[in-house]
């Protein structure tokens, strides 16, 4: 057994960032000095391998500058070990004490500078780049470069920076990712390696592992199979659980599950850099999934977090039936989305001045992220006292096929749900029509589903229609916010997957239009599982995770047509969010970690990763000067 030590330094610069120092002794060693005002998890040893410590944060210090005075963290490594390990290297920041010591003084420049003037030099080379795609490639390199320094770019401007290292330019990285491959991230694992999957995780140089973000690559955002160029997407979803909610990156794995993939495109490109067949399906990708599933529980234990996301609808919905009793797992496209989508309608009904069952939704798209949001509708639809067959009726959704009616054939489980009794209808523009929706849902990645007659029916039903589209990345969005705003003269309340910039009318007026992105919900649903060693996560975390975010809408963002709150804020929203997950699963017995924490904000606190360097400089001091004499025969 483990036994782990922190010690927590609040940051001047946010309340909401705290640097946990971890120091690890046998717990043989320390019998009863433990003391009876600790903080023990205790877990079995497969679960979790560790026990855990809590402590109340240290006094405050300041933040990148001279006077910051970080504990010693020991290290064993030297010279280039040190300089060439991302989650160690500090760049021209070492101290000279630190190079002398770390055998690495005339391997760096000899220039010492803050952190603050190396985040002046990145942020000077990468203003001079011309592309989207040249800037994400300038911060990944600097990922793989300095860890601390690419977290601390990040969170400098959270809202500047997501766009490059998520949606929209994400998606164009995952289509050049063989050309922008630079040095391994993440572990790829294949069909071919079935039977083997723990020793493949045993490669992995990290153990304490608290989160995974896994794909297979089939459905990209809305580009598609990528197959094995799929695997952009964990990292930059994995970046965005430290920079907006304080996940420690060492304790994050990117996992890409490559087996094969069916774009004609790659498997004729000789640079692909994956598996060069068409995907298999079947009991053999079943059996991969569940050595998969067993070897990171077995491996990081069963609270480790584990995040499905850009599977295809066919294998969405029943892995996470499958899985979802048993692990701590989610699936971001479904759970994520509904979560972050029900948010926004919740902040919308404050403009609308009603209640959530006073209003009908059209859905463009019927797959996992349609569903995913249209469970979660009648799940606080019932919360407000809405009998679940009622609140399916005031649901309506259009496919590839038309309007989802009974009797059609061919619709699976999910659908059926969701079938209205009515005649069928080929066209969206006809079910507006005929409907008279308050609101209507983009998720089919299509662009321009939602033409200029749409958007005028919707101003002309109703005075305040909801009009979100959702799809990603932008390339897919149903309608622009310009033409959202255009036609229905500034009355509708938009929202968009990806972002869009501000929108002024002819009469003067601007909006800024509010951008559903699922990085509201996922850290701080991340953060609040792993404070608690959660089991397993139900559907009623994602809907109190929404329904924290409308309350984080200020009366003046709505007034401006805001639906969310400014990304700025996104690290202090996902540290409540987190605080209201850890609440909730010690009410509803969902927690592993005992005794409960008196108090759950400083505890949330204390575990937020920060992107300070740590001090290397050895542990140095001096005895008595009569106890060092050196005595002769």
């Amino acid at each position: 057994m483990i036994l782990q030590l922190q010690c927590h330094a609040r940051t001047q610069e946010t309340e909401s960032l705290f640097c946990p120092i971890s120091l690890h002794v046998c717990a043989r060693t320390m019998g009863a000095s433990l003391g009876s005002g600790a903080r023990v998890a205790l877990l079995p040893r497969q679960a979790c391998g560790a026990v855990r410590r809590w402590a109340p944060p240290a006094p405050a210090r300041d933040c990148h500058s001279k006077t910051g005075l970080p504990r010693p963290v020991p290290l064993k490594k030297r010279g280039y070990d040190v300089t060439r390990n991302p989650h160690l290297n500090k760049g021209m920041a070492f101290t000279l004490e630190e190079r002398l010591q770390l055998g690495i003084h005339g391997l760096i420049p000899p220039c010492f500078l803050s952190q603050d003037v190396q985040l002046l030099r990145i942020m000077r080379y990468y203003e001079r780049q011309q592309s989207d795609l040249d800037k994400y490639i300038i911060l990944m390199t600097l990922q793989d470069r300095n860890e601390k320094l690419f977290y601390r770019v990040l969170t400098s401007d959270v809202e500047k920076f997501m766009p490059i290292v998520y949606t929209p330019t994400v998606g164009l990285a995952c289509q050049h990712y063989g050309l922008t491959f630079r040095r391994p991230r993440g572990l790829f694992i294949t069909i071919h390696d079935k039977g083997h999957l723990p020793t493949m995780l045993n490669s992995w140089p990290e153990d304490d592992i608290k989160a995974v973000v896994v794909t297979d690559g089939e459905r990209i955002l809305g580009l598609g199979d990528l197959g094995c160029y799929g695997m952009g997407i964990p990292v930059g979803k994995l970046a965005l659980y430290t920079a907006c909610g304080g996940v420690n990156p060492r304790q994050c794995l990117p996992v890409l599950l490559d087996v094969g993939t069916n774009n004609e495109e790659l498997l004729r490109d000789p640079l692909y850099i994956g598996l060069k067949h068409r995907r298999v399906r079947g009991q053999d990708y079943d059996d991969l999934l569940d050595e998969f599933m067993q070897a990171v529980t077995d491996k990081f234990g069963i609270n480790c977090l584990i995040q499905f996301e850009d599977f295809a609808n066919a294998n969405a919905f029943r892995l996470l039936n499958k899985y979802r009793n048993k692990y701590c797992m989610f699936n971001d496209d479904i759970q994520g989305t509904a979560s972050v989508a029900v948010a926004g309608i919740l902040a919308a009904l404050r403009i609308t001045k009603n209640k959530l069952s006073n209003h009908v939704f059209v859905f463009q798209g019927a797959g996992e992220a349609a569903m995913g949001i249209a469970h979660l509708l009648v799940m606080a639809l019932e919360k407000e006292g809405v009998p679940k067959a009622e609140a399916t009726r005031k649901i309506w959704m259009v496919d590839s096929r038309g309007l989802i009616v009974k009797g059609r054939s061919h619709l699976n489980h999910e659908k059926e749900m969701f079938a209205q009794d009515h005649p069928e209808v080929s066209s969206l523009e006809e079910v507006v029509r005929l409907v008279k929706p308050t609101a209507i849902i983009g998720v089919a990645a299509i662009a321009g589903a939602f033409t200029e007659q749409i958007l005028r029916d919707m101003a002309s039903f109703h005075e305040r229609p909801i009009i979100f589209a959702l799809s990603n990345p932008t390339s897919k969005a149903e309608c622009t916010a310009e033409k959202c705003y255009r036609v229905t003269e500034g009355r509708g309340i938009f929202a968009s997957g990806s972002p869009f910039k501000s929108v002024t009318l002819e009469d003067g007026r601007t909006f800024i239009p509010g951008q559903g992105n699922n990085a509201y919900v996922f850290p701080g649903v991340a953060l609040g599982v792993i404070a608690g060693g959660i089991r397993h996560i139900p559907d009623e975390i994602f809907l109190l995770t929404a329904e924290q975010i409308a309350q984080e809408v200020s009366e003046q963002h709505l007034s401006q047509g805001r639906l969310y709150p400014p990304l700025s804020t996104i690290r202090d929203v996902s540290l409540r969010i987190a605080i209201k997950v850890l609440d909730y699963a010690y009410k509803h017995n969902l927690a592993s970690y005992y005794p409960e924490p008196k108090d759950k904000e400083a505890f949330v606190r204390s575990l937020v990763y920060t992107p300070d360097y740590d001090s290397f400089t050895l542990d140095s001091y001096t005895w008595p000067k009569e106890a060092m004499n050196v005595q002769n025969v």
